[in-house]
């Protein structure tokens, strides 16, 4: 029993002097990546979502929403930004996770990340099927809904083919190469951008102040749902409830992550393409959101196409086309996206044996793994073509908020980590744990701030810390969410137990905090440790628990899916024991002078 608990939490080596080596293509740069970032967020997101929340949810005060959104996705990407400038290996969150909690966590994420990728794939090609078929008068619809109807609950009320076939064709071009590949993302997502430069400079033209300071007269004789009027119409309760919606047209970035392998200087390239593609998505969305209302009063926008819709009420029904355009451009590059990082995901864990090896088989034509990338294609296509998505679209949330919170809980462990991942040390094995002793007791070493290099203890007072944060961020966020009432009428009982967690947290923080970092020569480094990853944990864990009990549901039963091929396969076919490198064990201990321990050779 105890080795198989320790296959489930036995981490995977990283050899610093092989860490560049990879049987794919280096060819992608950083404008590469930087595109593919923006192609991959900036899709239905900005076509419809800026419109949908302007004018149910937050009204003018949207543009807060999306720099609230911002917020916490920066938060986000910058962990990710660290991890891609220390482990630039192909898989993202899993190798991360791998790497620093252990086999069965990654496991976990990956199999999730699986998840967010097929259904995110599925969901834009059904979006692109649709919107191609509005400009056509919904012809595709009718057809098959004539001729092939489907009535069967959770189901598509047709099949849609043309959904299908836009996924095997990128599917086919994903194939061909990773070059190939970008050259089609970096044309589209121009025009994109080139579109919704466009939208903002003809919108400020026609913009009209005084849609942001209607008053409430006029908006209750237009329409019975459309606030107090003013820029905060529906308060400040609004912006928080366009931010969680706004949110998720930020994810996306993480696809950079996932071509460590792919990339010519990926410790420079993929913090940088992470920064800056997630400031060109808030400046398009602030850009828009902002022309549309001032174009018009937010209550009259339309939901589903806001867009053109609000240019043809200022008298430009020639801006149709040209968004229409931007739109076929935009929703290709999001499933371009969508679809890239998941063969590469799957490709990761195949070539670590905890998913069957054949899919992490590589061309070598084409220098792209063919099967894994030929069988996510097919299924998301089949995802796309029978499946009612909306009940689903959930389900991606989830995948992504809990690869967020584990990356930022990846950085916190490893940042106060004795050995980094260029070093292996005695300590670090699973079985190979040596007793260690110190002068310094573990509450004392809480609050000691006099180390300047970690120790096994101080990594220990790190661990723990972190792991109490996360379980009480849990409780706080549970707090927050059953007892909103309670804490928004003022029961002093409510605040009380809000302020006592809190103030744990912080106690923690501090603790933590005062503990000695590794120091590490890194390109990219989380500002703040541990404080911004601490925050992105709980605006994380909070987002996940606001999701419906029907999605945690079916997200319970795809997980339940991933353990049978877990525990079935991948724990014991595994290959990370494999990439251990051969050592001899130092026996030395610390001396009270904080001398590092000695490392294996």
């Amino acid at each position: 029993m105890s080795s198989f608990l320790r296959k489930l939490v036995r981490k995977k080596y990283v050899d610093p002097f092989n860490i560049t080596d990879t049987k794919l293509s280096r060819c992608l740069t950083t404008l590469d990546l930087t595109a593919l970032g923006i192609g991959s967020t900036l899709g239905a997101g900005i076509y419809v979502v800026a419109g949908q929340v302007a004018k149910d949810t937050a009204g003018p005060a949207v543009i807060l929403s999306f720099l609230i959104a911002a917020l916490a996705s920066v938060l986000a990407g910058l962990c990710y930004a660290e991890f891609g400038a220390r482990v630039p290996k192909t898989g993202s969150a899993y190798v991360y996770s791998y790497v620093t909690v252990g086999e069965f966590m990654a496991f976990v994420i990956g199999w999730n990340l699986i998840l967010e990728y097929v259904i995110g794939t599925a969901s834009v090609a059904r979006a692109w099927s649709s919107y191609f078929d509005s400009l056509i008068h919904k012809s595709i619809q009718t057809f098959f809904r004539d001729n092939m109807p489907m009535s069967i609950g959770g189901l598509s009320p047709y099949p849609d083919f043309f959904a299908f076939g836009i996924t095997l064709l990128l599917t086919c071009i994903l194939t061909l190469g990773v070059k190939e590949s970008s050259r089609f993302n970096n044309i589209f997502t121009g025009v994109n951008l080139l579109v919704v430069l466009y939208v903002v400079i003809c919108g400020f033209i026609k913009a009209d102040l005084s849609n942001w300071s209607l008053p409430k007269p006029a908006l209750n004789s237009t329409t019975d749902k459309a606030g107090d009027g003013g820029f905060l119409p529906f308060g400040f309760s609004g912006v928080m409830s366009g931010a969680a919606t706004c949110f998720y047209a930020f994810v996306g970035f993480d696809c950079i992550a996932t071509t460590g392998e792919e990339v010519k200087n990926p410790q420079k390239a993929i913090p940088i393409s992470i920064v800056l593609s997630l400031f060109g998505c808030f400046l398009a969305y602030f850009g828009v959101s902002a022309a549309i209302t001032l174009m018009s009063p937010y209550y009259l926008l339309d939901h589903d196409a806001p867009l053109p819709e609000v240019f043809s009420q200022v008298g430009w029904d020639v801006a149709r086309y040209i968004i229409a355009v931007g739109a076929v451009c935009g929703l290709s590059t999001s499933l371009l996206g969508a679809m890239f990082p998941l063969p590469r995901v799957i490709y990761a864990m195949a070539s670590d044996g905890l998913l069957f090896q054949f899919l992490g088989t590589v061309s070598e034509r084409f220098k792209t793994p063919v099967a894994g990338t030929l069988l996510s294609g097919l299924f998301a296509g089949f995802m796309a073509m029978m499946f009612d998505l909306k009940e689903l679209v959930d389900m991606m949330s989830i995948g992504t908020l809990l690869a967020y919170t584990l990356v930022a809980v990846s950085v916190l462990l490893l940042r106060y980590r004795v050995n980094s991942l260029n070093q292996y040390r005695a300590d670090d094995g699973d079985s190979l744990i040596l007793n260690d002793t110190s002068s310094v007791g573990y509450l004392q070493q809480m609050f000691n701030h006099k180390l300047r290099t970690p120790t096994h203890l101080s990594e220990t007072v790190s661990f723990w810390n972190i792991t109490i944060i996360c379980v009480l961020n849990i409780a706080e966020s549970l707090i927050l969410i059953f007892l909103e009432d309670f804490i928004s009428s003022g029961v002093w009982w409510s605040i009380a137990l809000v302020s006592v967690v809190c103030l744990l947290i912080f106690i923690l923080v501090y603790s933590t905090w005062l503990q000695p970092q590794n120091q590490d020569l890194v390109n990219f480094k989380v500002p703040l440790l541990p404080i911004l990853p601490v925050i992105s944990v709980f605006v994380n864990v909070y987002l996940m628990l606001k999701l419906s009990s029907a999605t945690w549901i079916r997200f319970g039963v795809w997980m339940f899916l991933g353990f049978i091929i877990y525990f079935a396969y991948g724990v014991w076919f595994s290959l990370v024991d494999e990439t251990l490198p051969n050592f001899t064990i130092v026996n030395e201990r610390e001396d009270e002078q904080n001398e590092t321990r000695p490392l294996l050779k």
